[in-house]
């Protein structure tokens, strides 16, 4: 029992270290967890920790992936990888692997990452520290998207235990099917090479390594296309819980400021003391937001998903407005309120954004903004700056800024760069700090914080 309490713990610290917050008292849910349901099924098992464990929405993922390498399903090579199948060639597992994707059998795409895993991933030699498995040289060995058509084929000639091929529409189907379980095995592969190369290099060193943070701590600049795509998916639950916070923050600024002589004229009646005070009248107008968003580069990213964030938390304000730029300012409220994908691309494809480079220049983009800036931002207005405040070594033009956050209620600057690359190279973060709040919003979770602080009410 010791051993497996030092797992748990252990199993727990890793957790902690991708994001998911699990203390002492979660743990010893865990540790009770793990002594009622005890160890005879493993599923049942995971449940039960991802119960006591998992507080938030988009840490599942996380959580399964260290799971499997603290809780393995077994250890060492597979049975079936030391058995006949040791002698079989890549084209043989391709044909395996196609009638097992034909079939859509779970079990036997698991058997087969096993194998596959074994036979095709190993990398470096067993008595060095580079010896593991590799989960990209086994797919990439293995070419299992372009197993597709033969899959497909197989449920067509009826050997995939499919109806045979009813039309386009069904060979359609099929081939959806086909490539969720193309997924399923990639997926299946990449676990087994965890944990694998976890048995030799050890679970604490992978799991800090090769499990994948959860998506609201996965950085802005360093996400690629797929994580984009998940973090757009978590934009809709998180402007709902924005939104509850923004109104629970209203309420309580509804009653007014104290008046002051109202509340020193009703103390006459108690000797001066203000037992009560007494409040102004509320003025429960909505403020407005201006957007400024740089979509250059790898800040679009960052950029696309405040833009659907703020869409999402329109109904908060009276009134949205959004400018995006890379040297030229451009209004793209209406694009913005049609779409809900690669904002972006199609902002970069329809506005004027750009002059005569396609480099950011955040002065430029200033200059142009103020031709605006009287008919846009006014006392009532909040502007948020987005962008990493890399200039390519322009004008930085201070004046432009300086005459929008006059102009506005509050102006705060959010930059998906790290503070300790500010001022770096390029960068003129750090004098653009100077004129208004800049603020460090990488992640998803730094992004909610600074925005549920910083959103007026």
């Amino acid at each position: 029992m010791t051993d497996v309490a030092e797992r748990l713990v252990s199993f727990v610290e890793a957790l902690r270290l991708k994001g998911i917050n699990a203390g002492p008292s979660e743990t010893i849910d865990a540790a009770q967890v793990a002594t009622v349901l005890g160890f005879d099924d493993r599923e049942i098992l995971r449940e039960g920790l991802a119960a006591a464990l998992v507080r938030r929405d988009g840490q599942r993922d996380v959580f399964d992936m260290t799971f499997d390498l603290f809780f393995p399903a077994g250890i060492g090579a597979p049975e079936a990888a030391r058995d006949e199948l040791a002698a079989d060639t890549v084209e043989q597992l391709r044909d395996l692997l196609a009638m097992a994707l034909a079939d859509d059998d779970p079990r036997a795409l698991d058997q087969l990452a096993e194998v596959a895993v074994d036979l095709l991933g190993e990398v470096g030699r067993p008595d060095t520290s580079t010896h593991g498995w590799s989960a990209y040289q086994t797919l990439e060995r293995l070419r299992p998207q372009t197993l597709v058509a033969a899959a497909v084929g197989f449920r067509g000639n009826g050997g995939g235990g499919g109806n045979g091929s009813n039309g386009p529409v069904t060979e359609r189907l099929h081939r959806d099917e086909v490539r969720r379980a193309v997924g399923r095995f990639r997926e299946a592969v990449s676990s087994e090479a965890r944990r694998r190369t976890a048995e030799v290099r050890g679970r604490e060193v992978v799991s800090r390594h090769a499990v994948a943070p959860s998506k609201d701590r996965v950085e802005f600049l360093s996400a690629n296309a797929h994580q984009l795509a998940q973090m757009r998916r978590t934009v809709q639950p998180l402007a709902r819980r924005l939104a509850t916070r923004l109104s629970a923050r209203r309420r309580r600024r509804r009653r007014g400021q104290i008046d002051i002589r109202r509340t020193l004229r009703a103390a006459m009646s108690t000797g001066g003391v203000p037992v009560k005070p007494v409040y102004a009248a509320p003025r429960p107008s909505r403020p407005e937001l201006v957007l400024l968003c740089d979509v250059s580069g790898s800040v679009a990213g960052f950029s696309d998903f405040t833009m659907l964030l703020v869409k999402a938390l329109s109904d908060q304000f009276s009134k949205v407005r959004v400018f995006a730029f890379v040297n030229a300012m451009a209004e793209v409220t209406e694009l913005v309120r049609e779409n809900d994908g690669d904002l972006s691309a199609r902002i970069l494809a329809e506005a004027r954004v750009t002059k005569w480079h396609t480099s950011s220049d955040y002065g430029e983009a200033f200059a142009d903004f103020m031709v605006e800036v009287d008919r846009v931002v006014g006392p009532r207005t909040a502007v948020l700056i987005l962008g990493d405040a890399r200039n390519n070594n322009q004008r930085p033009r201070l004046d432009a800024l300086h005459r929008i956050a006059e102009r506005s209620r509050r102006t705060f600057w959010l930059n998906p760069e790290h503070g300790s690359r500010w001022g770096l190279g390029d960068s003129e973060a750090l004098t653009y700090s100077e004129v208004v709040p800049m603020y460090e919003c990488c992640t998803i979770e730094q992004l909610s914080t600074v925005v549920g602080r910083l959103l007026p009410v």
